[in-house]
């Protein structure tokens, strides 16, 4: 029996196949990686829909910690008037991004709210005048082409710029790897294979050509001649879109490439493997491999930035899943709350049991709604009573279903069992550092054993010990 959302896949691929040759077909079939799961990628409900942008908040909460890396001090004060797209937090750390104000008002106060990770974080709180006056120092560069490296990787740092996927790893930091480690493969991230979320299948649609100019940006800075845009095969339209803006901007070093539609597609390493053959070394990074892999919508904010002036004081956000009246894609400006954006999108069913942000594999849950919107918030994912099932936790059966399916080829039962009694030795000794915590071992688990949160809480005590020695 083929399911709804299954339906809908067929259906994507079959438009995706007769729109290309059965070479092309069978090309990008074939790429694809060890491992991996299908799960019901439940896309349907917001795929379709064009993108709207919020309601403008009344009041937002910036916080300074919106990257990895060191978090920012507050530039302004209680009682100041800013301006949108204003820098408010700066840091001299270089591994940090500066924030900016997403509304022009006041500065009311300055105070600790909850950060999505589930830690405090200071906030700059900003009482909107509902004009938007933008900031004096924003600037459109209609000659970007004529800029240095480095005067692009100081415009990119100055918009604070991140990693739009999740990882919100500054982007000026990415894109100055070492002499001795030079970039020559890279990859822009169009495979969106989270369940549920379609933020980025919505911006591929509406921004084809940020994605594009973006890309050619990051080509510039890094020296190198050709670049890859990888989309799953189950988005015909995004794959249509990007190359017809690969065309339309005479972008023949620019090459567009199906993916087969599998998860976790997406993922850095995996995405290196497939688009290069290359395989990034245990405890390594893809500068190791001579790769660099962005997402789609890291680069329609260089754009912005580049060619615009503009700082990254908003993103798309996929509010989706069950316990929401009616989904969609909302642009939303950063600092706005949570509970806001649910109410904009008809607020939540009745038998609401869970909120999680980012998707249901390696998304967050959420204790509260009352959380500010940050650079990284690809989606808010509300599942009932029907998703969410209290599961009994048996022992391992040593099936090697984990490892048949772990895309990074470690063993998650041998970790998983090591680090649920605390032994990080073991954990370490079995490579628990290289998890990308993609929660495929877990999913397919018939046990039901939280593998991926055993070994992501052994994974971070293990990498502050390394850090403390």
């Amino acid at each position: 029996m083929v399911k709804n959302e299954d339906k809908g896949h067929v259906k994507m691929k079959a438009i995706f196949i007769a729109k290309f040759t059965k070479k092309e077909v069978k090309d990008c079939m074939s790429k694809t990686f060890k491992g991996g799961v299908h799960p019901n990628y439940s896309k349907l409900a917001t795929a379709s829909k064009q993108l709207k942008e919020a309601r403008p908040p009344e009041r937002v909460a910036i916080l300074m910690q919106q990257h990895i890396g060191a978090p920012c001090e507050p530039l302004v004060q209680p009682g100041d008037q800013v301006k949108l797209g204003q820098k408010i937090g700066d840091s001299k750390a270089f591994v940090s991004a500066p924030v900016h104000a997403s509304v022009s008002g006041q500065v009311v106060e300055i105070k600790e709210y909850l950060h999505p990770i589930g830690r405090k974080s200071a906030a700059v709180v900003i009482e909107s005048d509902e004009e938007d006056a933008l900031w004096e120092g924003i600037k459109s560069e209609s000659s970007w082409r004529n800029l240095s490296a480095d005067e692009l990787k100081k415009i990119i740092r100055e918009a604070g710029i991140v990693g739009m996927g999740g990882a919100t790893f500054p982007t000026h930091v990415k894109l100055s790897p070492p002499p001795d480690k030079p970039i020559d493969t890279i990859i822009i991230n169009g495979a969106e294979c989270e369940p549920f979320l379609t933020s980025d299948h919505c911006l591929m649609l509406e921004h084809a050509e940020k994605v594009v100019c973006g890309l050619e940006v990051i080509m510039k800075i890094l020296g190198v001649t050709e670049g890859y845009i990888g989309i799953e095969d189950n988005k015909a339209d995004c794959l249509k879109a990007l190359t017809k803006a690969v065309v339309e901007n005479s972008s023949s070093n620019i090459e567009v490439r199906s993916l087969h539609t599998k998860y976790p597609q997406g993922a850095e390493k995996q995405l290196i493997k497939v688009f290069s053959g290359r395989e990034v070394p245990s405890g390594g990074l893809p500068m190791d491999v001579g790769s660099l892999v962005q997402n789609v919508g890291t680069v329609a904010a260089i754009t912005d930035a580049v060619r615009d002036g503009l700082p990254l004081t908003e993103r798309i956000v996929t509010v989706t899943g069950p316990g929401i009246k009616n989904p969609t894609n909302l642009l939303v400006k950063t600092g706005t709350m949570i509970s806001e954006v649910v109410e904009q999108c008809g607020g939540l069913t009745e038998n609401t049991r869970k909120v999680i942000l980012g998707g249901p594999m390696m998304g967050l849950a959420q204790a509260t709604l009352e959380i500010p919107v940050i650079k990284g918030t690809s989606g808010i994912l509300v599942l009932t009573e029907a998703e969410v099932k209290e599961l009994e936790v048996k022992p391992c059966i040593r099936c090697g279903q984990c490892v048949k399916v772990c895309p990074i080829s470690i063993l998650p039962n041998l970790i998983g069992q090591a680090s649920e009694k605390g032994f990080l030795d073991k954990a370490e000794e079995f490579n628990a550092v290289d998890c990308i915590e993609c929660g495929c071992c877990a999913y397919t688990c018939p046990s039901k054993r939280p593998l991926t949160q055993w070994i992501r809480i052994s994974k971070g005590d293990i990498l502050a010990r390394q850090k403390k020695k």
